[in-house]
């Protein structure tokens, strides 16, 4: 069963609801109060598809999460799972926020980010989507709107709350196929995450289900299993490189390898 033959019950109508006025008036949810209404991954997203409308914006793209072994056993997942973004949240670098005005409680995650250049197919191989889009390197800054969410607040929670979607801060893009001769050529991509110039992490593109273009077909063929398209023109942040810090004030910097180059926000209270 796809989420398109869920229908809603009223406790999970008003679990939307609650989720959009968290997410307009930046006041947070108890998990208390919402554990057990959704308890499968159909009406999980049954219930973001119910946000999204309600939210009454486009949607850009997507976040994938859960691509390492050590995200989903954090939230006993065996597999990823996709949060649709409102185009507004897509920001080139430079970036600028303001934590108090625009988040609630961001982390920070370092990913490749795929634009198609035409819509996509689940019959697409991995050599097609090479040669079916763009690529550059992304800052995503997931948000939730729960309070105290991390790492506690269960899957079908996240998957309702658009996968925890905040912001994605995204870098210069070129052609997949000029940034690699190969798909495996993803597989090598280097990161190191600098806050106000001191070094916090490092981690490579290999952490994402061992490839990102990975995490793009899958994406692909789940959103086809719900009737849904990635069409050309949209982004998706392709899962974290490395274990995300909490976003707090300062410059965060991720410079990249490949020729992908630096992606910043500057962070303000």
């Amino acid at each position: 069963m796809t989420k398109q033959n869920v229908t809603l019950n009223a406790k999970q109508e008003s679990f939307a609801q609650a989720l959009l006025t968290a997410y307009t008036t930046q006041q947070p949810l108890k998990m208390a109060d919402w554990n057990g209404v959704v308890t499968d991954d159909d009406t999980a997203y049954a219930v973001q598809d119910r946000v999204v409308a309600l939210k009454k914006l486009p949607t850009g793209g997507y976040k994938v999460s859960l691509t390492s072994k050590k995200t989903q056993d954090m939230f006993d997942s065996d597999s990823p799972l996709y949060g649709q973004q409102v185009d507004s949240h897509f920001l080139p670098s430079p970036a600028c926020l303001s934590l108090k005005k625009q988040t609630m409680d961001p982390l920070l995650e370092v990913e490749l980010g795929f634009r198609a250049t035409e819509d996509l197919k689940p019959e697409d191989s991995m050599e097609d989507l090479l040669h079916k889009t763009t690529v550059c390197g992304t800052v995503e800054l997931p948000d939730c709107r729960f309070a105290d969410w991390f790492p506690d607040l269960n899957k079908f929670n996240v998957m309702s709350d658009c996968a925890v979607g905040g912001f994605v801060v995204y870098g210069s893009e070129r052609p997949a196929d000029e940034a690699f001769a190969t798909v495996d050529d993803a597989a090598n991509v280097n990161v190191t995450l600098y806050h106000d110039g001191k070094k916090v992490s490092t981690g490579q593109s290999s952490e994402v289900l061992g490839n990102p273009f990975k995490s793009l077909a899958w994406l692909v063929g789940k959103l086809a299993d719900q009737g849904k398209e990635f069409r050309a023109g949209q982004l998706v942040s392709s899962g974290t490189f490395l274990l995300p810090p909490h976003l707090t004030k300062g410059k965060w910097e991720a410079k990249f390898d490949h020729g992908f180059g630096d992606v910043s926000v500057a962070v303000s209270d």
